[in-house]
């Protein structure tokens, strides 16, 4: 799974001008059912988004498409981690340890 952070790398105003084509491309990823959740930081400085199901290129790849990173308004954070524990809605995509 990865938690992917993004951080705005320009005026809030930049941002807000691609935020139409951003939920659109939220969509496409929730739809498909790569992300399981996503929102705004607190204070407003960028956004968090869970993933899985895909690989650490894969996720990179997803966060390279993303219109902000395309329009150059935010820079990722990509972090990997394995679910070993999860609330029973997020049954699915928990995952075991890999063996040593």
């Amino acid at each position: 799974m990865f938690v992917l952070e993004l951080t705005y790398t320009a005026p809030i105003e930049a941002v807000d001008e691609r935020m139409e084509a951003h939920v659109a491309w939220l969509d496409r990823y929730y739809a498909s059912g790569v992300f399981l959740a996503s929102g705004r930081k607190v204070p407003r400085e960028g956004g968090v988004i869970l993933a899985a199901g895909v690989s650490r290129a894969e996720a990179e790849e997803i966060a390279a498409g993303d219109p902000f990173t395309v329009a150059g308004v935010c820079a990722y954070r990509i972090t990997e981690f394995v679910a070993t524990k999860t609330s029973a809605d997020l049954a699915a995509v928990r995952e075991t340890l890999p063996k040593a």
